[in-house]
C-alpha cells in the first residue's frame, strides 16, 4: 500500500507527509533546539539536571576536545558504552558536531560482543563508565581503539556528591573490577579541556551515516545498521507527527517545550535512542533518565519527583512496576501518552496499566533498520489493542507473499516497509544489504503480518527464528556457534518459548559428546560468553535432534514439541 492509502484514516492533527528539507543534519536539528529553548531542562538524572543551554555548551567542549587534541577524522567511529546518565547525551552529540559517527554499545557486553563489535566498526575511540573498565582492558589489545574517555558516576553532580558517590560506587558497592587503563583520560578533563574551543564547521549531508547501530543478523553475527542523518531526522519527524494528533480539546496532545517523559530503556538501545536522545530535540522536551530500572522501589520514588506527561517502557517493565505496592502512591494525573515498543505487548498488562494510571498504552512497531519506528497507534481511546497500529506519515507498506508477490488487504505475508527512515544498508556488508532492501527500496522485515481494510497492521508470526527477550534481539545461530565451540557439545539448537517476564526466554537443548556435560556447567560456559538477556533460562540435555534429511536442525518441530 502506498502512503496515500493511509491519508484519510489518521487521526485528526496528524500530518500526513513530512518536510525533510527543514533541517541539514542531526548536528542542526541539536543546535537550534538548544538556542530555541535555551532555559528549559533538557535531561535530569541521579538528582542533577541540565538545560538545553548547558547540554549546548557541554556537548561542544566534548566536540572541541576531539577536533583539538586527537587526530581523529570526520567518518571515524566513536563508540558510547554507557548506562542512562547526563554523560551519555553529552557524548553522543559532542562526537556528532565533530563529524564522528557514534556506534552505541551495550555496557553489559562481554568481552567476546565487545570484541566483535569494535573489531566489525573498526571503532578509533571508546567512551565507557569506569565500571566497564576491566573489559574494556581485556579486550583493548584486539582492536583499532586509540583514544579512551573515562566517565565516573559523579562526574556531572556537584564537586562533593560527585567525589561521595564515586567512593560509594568504587569501595562501598565494589562495582568497579580492579584494572589499569592508564592511556585513558577522564571525562571530566575532556569537557574542561574542550572548554571554549572553536568547532570547526563541517559539510554533513542528510545521506550521511551518523550511526551505527549494531543488530542480531539470521547469520548470527551482529550487523551494523547505516543511519544517516536523514534516516534519524525523518523518524523525529515522523515521531512528532503522531504526537500531533489533536486532543479533545481540539490542540495537539503534547507541547513543544512543556513535555517530561521518563526514559527508563537503555540509551544505547535503537527505540530509547531515537524517543528519548533524538525525538526530544525537535520538541525541546524533558527528559527524566533512569540508570538503573531494574531497581523498582528507586524508580518509583524517582517517579514521585515528577509531574511526568510521557512515559517509554515495555511489557516486562510496566508489569514489574505495577507488581510493586509502591506503584499506586505515584501521581499520573498529568499522564498523557505511554509508549510501549521493542517487545509484544501483553493484552492483560495493558489493560491492568490502563485502570491503574488512567492512560492507555499506545504500542507501535518498528526495527532497527527503521530508525526505529515504522508503524504507532494512535493515542487515547483510537488506539487499537493487538495491532500496532499504522504507518508514521510518510511511509509506506505493502505484505508479499514467499515468491514476492504483493498481496492484498487482510492476507497473511511477509511485511515490507518504504519510507526516508530506512536505513542506507548494512555496514561494509553489501551481501546482506542486498537479502533485504531492493532496488525499490523496499526493506523486508522478516515479520509476517496482516495489513486490514481499515489501514490497522496486526503482526502475526515472525519468519525469522528470531527470539525477542525484553525487547532485545536475540539470534539463535549466535548462541549455537558459541555453545558449539564447547568441548563437550556434540550438537545443539536453540529456540525461544513464552515468559510471563520477558516475553520470550530462550532455551537451549544439547546432544553431549560421549562423557556427557552438566547443565551447570552449560549455565557457567553461557555467564562467560553472552550478556545477560541472551543467556539461555531453560537448558535441556538430549540424546538426539530432529533433523531434516540434510542434517538441518528442525527448530519448529522443537518449538512445537515445547
Amino acid at each position: 500500500m502506498q502512503p496515500d492509502f493511509w491519508n484519510d484514516k489518521r487521526p485528526a492533527g496528524v500530518p500526513l507527509d513530512i518536510d525533510m528539507t527543514t533541517f541539514k543534519s542531526v548536528v542542526d536539528v541539536f543546535e537550534r533546539s538548544c538556542k530555541k529553548f535555551a532555559d528549559r531542562p533538557a535531561f535530569s538524572n541521579l538528582g542533577v539536571t541540565i538545560t538545553y543551554a548547558e547540554l549546548e555548551r557541554h556537548s561542544a567542549a566534548f566536540a572541541g576536545y576531539l577536533q583539538e587534541y586527537t587526530d581523529l577524522k570526520p567518518g571515524d567511529r566513536i563508540a558510547v558504552q554507557m548506562p542512562n546518565t547526563l554523560q551519555y547525551p553529552i557524548a553522543v552529540f559532542g562526537a556528532m558536531r565533530a563529524g564522528l559517527i557514534v556506534v552505541n554499545t551495550n555496557p553489559l557486553y562481554t568481552s567476546r560482543e565487545m570484541r566483535h563489535q569494535f573489531k566489525s566498526a573498526g571503532i578509533r575511540a571508546l567512551v565507557y563508565l569506569n565500571m566497564f573498565g576491566k573489559r574494556v582492558q581485556e579486550v583493548l589489545q584486539d582492536t583499532e581503539i586509540d583514544y579512551l574517555i573515562e566517565a565516573k558516576m559523579g562526574d556531572m553532580m556537584p564537586a562533593a556528591k560527585g567525589w561521595i558517590t564515586n567512593l560509594v560506587v568504587d569501595k562501598v558497592k565494589k562495582l568497579v573490577p580492579a584494572y589499569q587503563l592508564p592511556q585513558a583520560i577522564s571525562f571530566k578533563s575532556v569537557l574542561r579541556r574542550g572548554a571554549g574551543q572553536v568547532i570547526r564547521p563541517l559539510t554533513v549531508t542528510l545521506d550521511d551515516t551518523a550511526v551505527l547501530q549494531y543488530t542480531g543478523g539470521t547469520t548470527g553475527l551482529p550487523k551494523g545498521a547505516m543511519l544517516t542523518h536523514g534516516n534519524l531526522i525523518a523518524n523525529m519527524q515522523q515521531v512528532r507527527a503522531c504526537l500531533s494528533q489533536h486532543g479533545a480539546d481540539g490542540q495537539p496532545m503534547l507541547k513543544d517545550g512543556r513535555e517530561i517523559m521518563i526514559g527508563p530503556l537503555p540509551l544505547y538501545h535503537i527505540y530509547a535512542f531515537t524517543a528519548n536522545c533524538m525525538g526530544m530535540m525537535v520538541t525541546g522536551n524533558h527528559n527524566v533518565l533512569i540508570t538503573n530500572p531494574r531497581d523498582i522501589k528507586g524508580f518509583i520514588k524517582e517517579l514521585k519527583n515528577w509531574k511526568f506527561t510521557c512515559f517509554l517502557g515495555l511489557n516486562t517493565l510496566f508489569v514489574a512496576l505495577m507488581d510493586h505496592p509502591d506503584f499506586k502512591t505515584v501521581d499520573f494525573s498529568g499522564l498523557k501518552v505511554t509508549n510501549s515498543g521493542g517487545t509484544a505487548l501483553v493484552k492483560a498488562t495493558a489493560e491492568r496499566w490502563e485502570k491503574l494510571t488512567g492512560c492507555r498504552i499506545v504500542e507501535g512497531y518498528g526495527l532497527t533498520e527503521t530508525s526505529p519506528v515504522a508503524s504507532a497507534n494512535p493515542c487515547g481511546s483510537l488506539a487499537r489493542l493487538g495491532t500496532v497500529g499504522m504507518p508514521v506519515p510518510g511511509t509506506a507498506m505493502k505484505v508479499i507473499s514467499d515468491e514476492g508477490v504483493d498481496l492484498g488487504l487482510g492476507e497473511r505475508g511477509e511485511l515490507c516497509v518504504k519510507g526516508p527512515q530506512v536505513m542506507k544498508g548494512y555496514w561494509q556488508n553489501p551481501e546482506a544489504t542486498a537479502e533485504v532492501l531492493d532496488a525499490d527500496g523496499w526493506f523486508k522485515t522478516g515479520d509476517i503480518a496482516v495489513i486490514d481494510p481499515d489501514g490497522f497492521v496486526r503482526i502475526v508470526d515472525r519468519k525469522k527464528d528470531l527470539i525477542i527477550v525484553s525487547g532485545f534481539n536475540v539470534y539463535p545461530n549466535e548462541i549455537e556457534d558459541i555453545v558449539m565451540a564447547h568441548p563437550k557439545v556434540a550438537n545443539c539448537a536453540v529456540i525461544g518459548v513464552p515468559d510471563e517476564r520477558t516475553g520470550e526466554a530462550v532455551k537451549l537443548f544439547v546432544v553431549p559428546r560421549a562423557g556427557g556435560v552438566t547443565v551447570e556447567e552449560l549455565k557457567a560456559y553461557c555467564k562467560d560468553n553472552f550478556t545477560g538477556y541472551k543467556v539461555p533460562k531453560q537448558i535441556v540435555l538430549r540424546d538426539s535432534l530432529p533433523m531434516t534429511p540434510v542434517g538441518k536442525i528442525l527448530r519448529r518441530e522443537l518449538r512445537d514439541n515445547a
